[in-house]
């Protein structure tokens, strides 16, 4: 029952209700000197210390430890000596060893408030103040200079301040955690830590800028996961910006309102421009905020400002089979009609809902109803992962825009480089992007221009940043648990303690 306490000697064990009380003492014997390591058994007096120990049956446990003042038999050395038992009792601590094991684990997964509830629970009392003090005080894990090094940043406060945390990219070990993303605080770190052979990071010019001061011949490498990403956007954009070729294998539909008004608006801004109405002019004449004037004004067709409908499930899908049949079997029968024979068969909808679902041609086609989004996804995803309804779709609208069919290949390609990290082939996969003609990749292939080696790097090691984002994802936990009320050296405290 007290086998924690078996260094000392237990005269009595005091049952008070809610409160156990152990007396004990320490050993007869010489005790060490903690100045010169002599031992010395002259007593010069007795002092009384009391701790608590770990609870017992639901109640606390209260250990009175009567120690001896020892003299020192060494000359120059310190006239006394209180007596320490090491594993049982700490020098200034009120609580036993083994119950500061337990401690430490509470306040390291929950800190302040959190822990002291639960602790209060097992029970053990103390305050959240020094709650804060027993986690500042577990040692941090002392670990070696990785060579290869993952660096990520993550929000202190969203879209004001963020900090920097480093990894061990081959362990997953965290390593430290700087107070900002800036590159002289990477430069500093990278200075003060040598041994560093690969830097994983994101697209950061900062984390680029400060590598390459610090370590002008390391190895940098570009997540693969960010490259994918920033290949999807332009994707999207290409997509959108081809909408007028695949929107046409769609279902036949009227005309909306909003898209006569777009019409309408791009014939009647050229034309207050080719009078000599100025820009600003031309936004007040027409109601029209300047950045809506000056993107109707760069347009050189109207059809590249229309954009096919983006049509979300409704409570009318349930019953085209039943609209479809009605329709087949008597076309002029009336909307109400419908409307009336849908409420009789569970129909929550309005009848407003009913006539625009069928002016909108939902009604006459299977066709899987696209938006931009819902082509980008299946022209990024493996061909042997979409459904065969998905995947006959996909090449039905791919059919009618060469464009888009040669997207998807060079989409296709860039999964396969980055899947079998064929980093090597990067080069002749910009070469196939340019020789296609496809401006909206533009962007994305100038910025692989520009961190072209960390790029080869990134789709040929096996690093990535899952492992850093994985970290940024439970700092966010700590953070809510900390309510944005702790400082950054604590915030640092648990996040390398985690």
């Amino acid at each position: 029952m007290f086998s924690g306490l078996g260094p000392l000697v237990v005269e009595d064990v005091i049952d008070e209700g809610g409160l156990i009380l152990v007396q004990a003492r320490t050993p007869d014997g010489p005790a060490a000197c903690p100045g010169c390591g002599v031992k010395s058994a002259r007593v010069h007096g007795y002092h009384q210390r009391i701790v608590a120990d770990v609870p017992l049956d639901g109640r606390a446990v209260v250990v009175q430890v009567r120690a001896r003042r020892l003299v020192c038999s060494t000359l120059g050395c310190r006239n006394a000596f209180r007596e320490q038992v090491p594993g049982v009792l700490e020098r200034y601590q009120r609580r036993t060893a083994r119950l500061t094991v337990q401690v430490r684990s509470v306040v390291r997964e929950l800190a302040g408030r959190a822990s002291i509830r639960l602790l209060a629970a097992l029970p053990v009392r103390l305050s959240r103040h020094t709650a804060i003090r027993i986690l500042l005080r577990i040692p941090l894990p002392r670990r070696s200079t990785p060579k290869a090094l993952g660096v990520d940043d993550f929000a202190l406060r969203r879209g004001q301040n963020y900090a920097s945390v480093l990894i061990d990219a081959a362990t997953h070990q965290r390593i430290d955690v700087l107070p900002d993303r800036k590159s002289d605080s990477l430069r500093a770190w990278l200075c003060e830590h040598p041994g560093v052979e690969v830097i994983v990071r994101d697209g950061s010019t900062a984390y680029a800028e400060g590598a390459r001061r610090a370590l002008p011949g390391v190895m940098q490498a570009s997540d693969r996961w960010h490259l994918w990403n920033g290949l999807g956007r332009v994707i999207e954009k290409a997509v959108v910006a081809h909408s007028t070729c695949w929107a046409k294998a769609g279902p036949k539909r009227q005309q909306l309102t909003r898209e006569t008004t777009t019409l309408q608006r791009w014939h009647d801004i050229p034309a207050l421009l080719d009078q000599g109405v100025g820009l600003l002019d031309c936004s007040r004449r027409l109601g029209l905020a300047l950045n809506t004037v000056k993107r109707y004004a760069r347009v050189p067709q109207p059809d590249r400002l229309r954009r096919p409908p983006q049509y979300r499930a409704c409570l009318v899908d349930p019953y085209r089979d039943h609209l479809r049949t009605r329709r087949a079997d008597e076309p002029g029968v009336p909307v109400a009609h419908l409307f009336e024979e849908l409420k009789a068969l569970g129909y929550t909808g309005s009848l407003n809902l009913l006539h625009k679902y069928l002016n909108q041609g939902r009604l006459l086609s299977d066709r899987i109803l696209s938006s931009s989004r819902r082509l980008t996804s299946p022209i990024m995803t493996r061909p042997a992962d979409l459904p065969d309804q998905h995947r006959a779709h996909l090449d039905e609208l791919l059919t009618v825009c060469p464009e888009l069919t040669a997207l998807a290949g060079l989409g296709h390609e860039f999964a396969q480089i980055m899947a079998n990290r064929r980093g090597a082939e990067i080069d002749c996969w910009i070469k196939q992007v340019r020789a296609a003609g496809l401006i909206e990749l533009e962007p994305f292939l100038t910025g692989v221009d520009q961190d072209h080696d960390a790029v080869v790097a990134g789709l040929t090691l096996p690093y990535s940043s899952g492992p850093i984002e994985g970290v940024n994802t439970k700092t966010k936990l700590i953070k809510r648990q900390m309510y944005g009320r702790a400082g950054f050296d604590l915030l640092r405290h648990r996040i390398l303690l985690a």
